[in-house]
């Protein structure tokens, strides 16, 4: 099995993200600004046809993402999430009828050398089907510790980019810990099938995490610029889910001097990422 279907389930799962991104962006950018957390908003959303199509698209991406994490480990899946935004750039253009610039071209080609890369470099190995609760505590308590304090730090803020930032920065952790937690439920099915599934705590805890993964997401969307919530999802996404693979399920990624190619591929993945968040294209 290797690495391709969960590279393959990766891509597959990215494609339909950039596409639910596109879409959820642009129905977000139809209703109202909230200067608070409002959950009210999704019934607002819901009116919205491009809004359900993104929702579609996120239930497709979730299929993959989960047959990903079934076959591979977290610290090789989630870091190709990466080309989410080169992705709904390349989408929104053509959404907009919009040509990318060179400059554009050369910010995607940036990320998708970056993450080549990078993921070379670091190998990521090991595939763990059992974390135990003593693990879980710690990682659940401090992820939602974080992810409030970033999320009353940025609805205290004005529509802008540290409001953006921080509400991105929120989704992203949100969407590591919900692969985390999807990775051993997909485990429990497919060793002890739906009963199994359904009895684990961690199916319902990676269903919750996910919900706040979505409203904290169309807040993101409708407080700030691109260039500010992008970045912090995209990355902190990779960088928290790494994390968690190695914490977690004991993932191994290499070290020594493997480290400087990995460093210089992270570099033009940020280069990129930024390039491509600053862009605006099809964010309108």
């Amino acid at each position: 099995m290797g690495v391709v279907l969960p590279v393959v389930f990766s891509l597959f799962a990215a494609l339909s993200n950039a596409l639910a991104t596109v879409l959820q962006r642009r129905a977000a950018l139809t209703v109202p600004q909230s200067d608070s957390f409002r959950p009210g908003l999704i019934l607002d959303l819901l009116h919205r046809p491009l809004w359900l199509a993104g929702i579609l698209a996120v239930i497709a991406a979730g299929v993959g993402q989960a047959a990903a994490l079934a076959t591979g480990p977290l610290a090789l899946v989630q870091p190709l999430f990466v080309l989410e935004l080169p992705l709904a750039l390349l989408i929104a253009s053509l959404l907009t009828r919009e040509r990318l610039p060179g400059r554009l071209w050369a910010a995607v080609a940036a990320v998708v050398a970056g993450l080549g890369v990078a993921l070379m470099a670091a190998s990521p190995t090991g595939n763990r089907t059992h974390v135990e609760l003593d693990r879980w505590v710690p990682a659940l308590v401090v992820c939602a510790a974080v992810v409030v304090a970033l999320a009353a730090t940025g609805l205290r803020r004005p529509p802008g980019r540290a409001r953006a930032g921080c509400l991105g920065a929120a989704t992203a952790i949100c969407y590591a810990l919900t692969a985390a937690l999807m990775k051993t439920s997909m485990h429990l099915l497919g060793d002890g099938g739906i009963g199994a599934f359904l009895t684990a705590w961690q199916t319902y805890a990676f269903c919750a995490a996910g919900i706040a993964a979505v409203l904290l997401l169309e807040h993101a969307m409708q407080g700030g610029p691109l260039v500010a919530s992008q970045p912090a999802l995209t990355l902190g996404d990779a960088t928290v889910s790494l994390s968690l693979g190695v914490l977690l399920y004991e993932e191994h990624v290499r070290t020594g001097w493997w480290l400087l190619p990995m460093a210089a591929g992270v570099a033009l993945i940020v280069l990129g990422v930024f390039a491509l968040a600053r862009s605006g294209v099809g964010t309108s």
